[in-house]
């Protein structure tokens, strides 16, 4: 008989198969293990990669970390798949999934192959509708926030007591039942004002900016708390409206935003000047804790009542001393005496000491002076007659010196007289008003000149004007007048009758330069007289 089970492990399973027998029929008859590994295998190779959207049912988290939930349809259609979410994926999602929610799962079909069952390996997870919304989400941040309504110079720290809190939410949600709890736990003493608006759906962004302004009008609260419970992206989408976001920023009330969970984060939380994780929170960070109040208080008193117990003792001993003092006033009279009388003691002996002193020095100086007295005189009087006899000597020699002087200047100031070239035989000319005429080109025939002599002046015509032997032309400009007969005019200006050659006028300061240049006689200057070296005694 042929073998019914053959040893040869299938090339790509690696399982044993079943040989039919040569004369079976040829049907083929699969393991279970083959058939279910077939089956992977072809799943894989159909659906690759898969992203399929539904709703979450029966999510539980093992302890390993991974996470095993069914996906239920969306439609409400009677079709569940089980899925399988491994730790590391798990630890990549960034919120909290719950039953109920709606979500988009990427993964793989897989056979669990102890049960025979179709579960989908989900890779990673997020709430459905989340890709649109959140990139919308990112827009209307980045353009807000380049407004600067999410600087953080621009966020007011609110009041630490306050006594009046307004709140913002629904008025029958969960979360105002939250606030309120915590807020009679911690601030029994403080005032709530309620401001109720919608705060999920389409009616809900401007309810919420109408009690936002109604808060800042009425100004019954010190602090703002804008609150709601948790939910998915849609449900918070109120608290990402503009104009919420706005409304939150043009506060004039510091504004404690607190929605959702800690892993929900809204425009509000960003625009609002404290964000809270959760309702709850908000509330505590609004208030301080009555507990805490009172152990500060308790603190305060016993710090207090030290500083107070400690200033009387310092106070009590300063007093003490004080009495001290005060009872015997005898005493301190009798020291002063004592002190005064030894003092009056010390001055009566020094000052007879210091008089005999004063007076032996003024004796020594009066005999000092005394001694120095004549021999001063004398020494006085020797220099003073040495003086006069340096003073007797040098008068005659400075007489001398200055007669010699006084006659070379005489002598260069008779040198320098215009009169004494004139003398000579040489004559100044002038056109009649002073000017000097030292070139032929300066004349013109029939000109009138003025010639000063040594002895007088006289006025001249121009009958014929030569130049280097020759006749010369007129001047250009001057009027030819027709020659006539040469007309010999002068008209002698005598001098005084007094003789004096001072009595008429010289010749002017420019006449006086030149006859000065003609002088050849040009005299030694006087010989420069020698100066004494001044000696120490004058």
């Amino acid at each position: 008989m042929a073998r019914l089970w053959s040893s040869r492990a299938a090339p790509r399973l690696g399982l044993q198969v079943i040989d039919a027998p040569e004369a079976a029929s040829p049907r083929r008859v699969w393991g279970v293990a083959a058939l279910l590994m077939a089956l992977s295998d072809a799943l894989q190779a159909r659906f690759p990669v898969l992203t399929v959207q539904g709703e979450l049912s029966g999510f539980t988290r093992a302890t390993s970390g991974h996470c095993y939930f069914s996906l239920k349809d969306g439609d409400g259609q009677a079709a569940m798949m089980r899925c399988a979410m491994f730790r590391r994926a798990a630890s990549l999602m960034d919120f909290s999934p719950r039953d109920g929610h709606a979500v988009e799962v990427r993964g793989r079909l897989a056979l669990y192959e102890p049960r025979g069952e179709l579960q989908f390996i989900v890779e990673s997870m997020r709430r459905a509708g989340e890709g649109a919304l959140y990139e919308q989400f990112l827009r209307l941040k980045a353009r807000l926030e380049a407004q600067g309504l999410f600087d953080a110079d621009r966020k007011r720290v609110p009041p630490p007591y306050a006594r009046r809190i307004g709140v913002i939410t629904s008025a029958a949600g969960a979360a105002l039942h939250d606030v309120l709890t915590a807020l009679a736990r911690r601030a029994p003493h403080a005032q709530v004002f309620v401001y109720p608006s919608p705060v999920q759906g389409a009616e809900a962004p401007p309810a919420l900016v109408r009690a936002l302004e109604t808060a800042n009008e009425r100004a019954d609260a010190e602090v703002l708390l804008l609150v709601r419970g948790g939910g998915s992206l849609e449900d918070l989408w109120a608290f990402n409206d503009e104009r919420v976001v706005q409304a939150i920023a043009q506060s004039h009330l510091p504004v404690i935003c607190g929605v959702g969970h800690e892993t929900d984060i809204t425009l509000a939380d960003l625009a609002a000047d404290v964000r809270a994780p959760t309702p709850t929170a908000a509330a505590e960070l609004a208030t301080v804790s009555r507990q805490q109040c009172l152990e500060t208080l308790e603190a305060l008193e016993r710090q207090l009542r030290r500083r107070l117990e400690q200033r009387l003792d310092s106070a009590s001993q300063r007093l003490d001393r004080l009495t001290l003092r005060l009872a015997r006033p005898g005493d301190a009279l009798s020291r002063q005496r004592r002190r005064l009388d030894l003092f009056g003691q010390r001055l009566g002996q020094l000052l007879p000491r210091a008089a005999s002193q004063r007076q032996q020095r003024l004796d020594l100086l009066s005999q000092r002076l005394s001694q120095l007295l004549p021999r001063a005189a004398a020494h006085r009087q020797q220099r003073l007659d040495h003086l006069d006899g340096r003073l007797q000597r040098a008068l005659p020699q400075q007489a001398v010196r200055a007669s010699h002087r006084l006659e070379a200047l005489s002598s260069r100031l008779q040198a320098l007289d215009p009169r004494q070239v004139l003398q000579r035989g040489f004559a100044w000319l002038d056109d009649g008003q002073g000017r000097a005429l030292t070139s032929i080109g300066q004349l013109r025939e029939g000109q009138g000149l003025r010639a000063v002599l040594a002895d007088g002046a006289a006025d001249l015509t121009v009958d014929r004007l030569m130049a280097d032997g020759a006749a010369a032309s007129p001047t250009p400009g001057a009027a030819r007048k027709p020659r006539a007969a040469p007309v010999r005019r002068a008209q002698a200006i005598e001098p005084a009758e007094s003789g004096e050659h001072d009595a008429h006028p010289g010749p002017t300061a420019a006449q006086s330069s030149l006859l000065d240049g003609m002088d050849p006689a040009d005299p030694a200057p006087a010989p420069r007289p020698t100066r004494r070296r001044k000696t120490k005694d004058g």
